[in-house]
């Protein structure tokens, strides 16, 4: 019997490390990603700033997995029929099969936005953010534009705004907004104490304020203002993996698209036990991937004879966050049931769940760097 996992962000590597523990060792497991690195993307927007972090938000593959073997390739397509991932180098046959692919940004066909708005889901890109930042940030009347105020783009605007402190930046920085308030969906007492970091940090927040457009100079707004921009950072939304046409198919709370695959993550619109969206978050993904590595084992040890089996109970997903944490420069908001944490609490949960996630998935390298660059002051590190 093969299982195979496709994609190695929060949702793939989480799951198939769980996989390496509850499967038997005659079955055999495959990951599948177009890395051989895992990302830790909810801290990707620190590398604007501190691009040696880089280091300690990349987890090898390899390394930190047991016995699955990490195929490194490009899915192209998945036919759920014959049971066959097509693959950048070939093709992959699995008997289940736990799609994973996460997403990709949205640009819903704003003209220009493609082309001269800058997204945030590699190394690459933060690199490439912060050398277009500091030339913004040498001009007298320089201007950096964030579009979309959701959690990555709040964190990134926080960012930009502490390297032009730091950098003696006299560059202006703008958040834009299409919805009413800032980090939308959100319970009212953390949207009120983002905005007060947001603004205390000097970032201009224009909300109601939508995007149709972007050039080389600028963005163009939906009430016919041109807004000089460079440069233009875009966060504004998410699609699918291209191998499901942008799609990200929709699952209940057992998680499965049939009777022989899972989607979990962001490459899913997931709707729990309770009847709710799950919202795209990594803590999402990290939740869904436990319902999943149950699942798959129930049906392993129900299919593993070669006998066609009853159908085995599975496990239903259910989305209850114990609270949510953003970084804001050098400030952080988070919540605590209904509770909401700002300044040094807030910052130091959030560093714990970066600690937490990265010893959980085996960096325990990783989790030693970044625990010492969160909790040790800069003045103290060895030079």
């Amino acid at each position: 019997m093969h299982v195979v996992v496709c994609g190695a962000g929060y949702a793939g590597l989480t799951l198939t490390k769980l996989l390496e523990s509850d499967l038997p060792a005659d079955v055999a497991l495959t990951l599948v990603d177009e890395s051989p690195d895992h990302l830790v993307q909810h801290e990707l927007h620190r590398v604007i700033r501190r691009p040696a972090l880089a280091n300690e938000i990349t987890v090898s593959l390899p390394a930190a997995l047991e016995r699955a073997t990490v195929r490194v390739a490009r899915v192209e397509s998945i036919d759920r029929n014959r049971r066959l991932v097509s693959l950048s180098d070939g093709t992959l046959e699995y008997d289940l099969l736990a799609i994973c692919l996460g997403a990709q940004t949205a640009y819903y066909g704003l003209e220009g936005v493609p082309e001269h708005g800058f997204p945030l889901k590699r190394l690459a890109d933060a690199r490439r953010i912060r050398r277009r930042a500091l030339g913004a940030l040498r001009e007298d009347d320089g201007r950096i534009v964030v579009g979309g105020a959701g959690l990555s783009g709040v964190q990134v605007a926080g960012e930009l705004a502490a390297l032009a402190r730091e950098e003696h930046g006299s560059a202006s920085i703008t958040l834009l907004e299409q919805l009413d308030r800032v980090a939308p969906g959100f319970p009212d007492p953390f949207q009120r104490a983002v905005e007060r970091a947001l603004e205390d940090s000097g970032i201009e927040i224009r909300t109601e304020t939508a995007v149709v457009g972007a050039d080389e100079g600028g963005v163009r707004l939906e009430s016919g203002e041109r807004l000089p921009a460079d440069p233009f950072v875009w966060t504004g939304g998410i699609r699918g993996a291209d191998a499901f046409d942008g799609e990200r198919p929709a699952v209940g709370a057992d998680l499965r698209l049939d009777d022989r695959t899972f989607a979990l993550g962001d490459a899913a619109r997931v709707t729990d036990a309770d009847g709710e969206a799950v919202p795209p978050s990594a803590q999402g993904a990290v939740r869904e991937a436990r319902t999943v590595a149950e699942n798959i084992e129930r049906l392993v040890e129900a299919r593993r004879d070669g006998v066609e089996p009853s159908e085995p109970d599975l496990e239903q997903f259910r989305f209850d966050s114990p609270g949510w944490a953003v970084s804001v420069g050098d400030d952080a908001v988070a919540t605590v049931g209904s509770r909401v944490l700002t300044g040094r609490a807030a910052k130091a949960l959030k560093a714990s769940v970066g600690v937490g996630y990265l010893s959980g998935v085996g960096g325990a390298g990783n989790a030693a760097g970044f625990a010492y660059r969160e909790f040790v002051p800069e003045r103290f590190r060895r030079r």
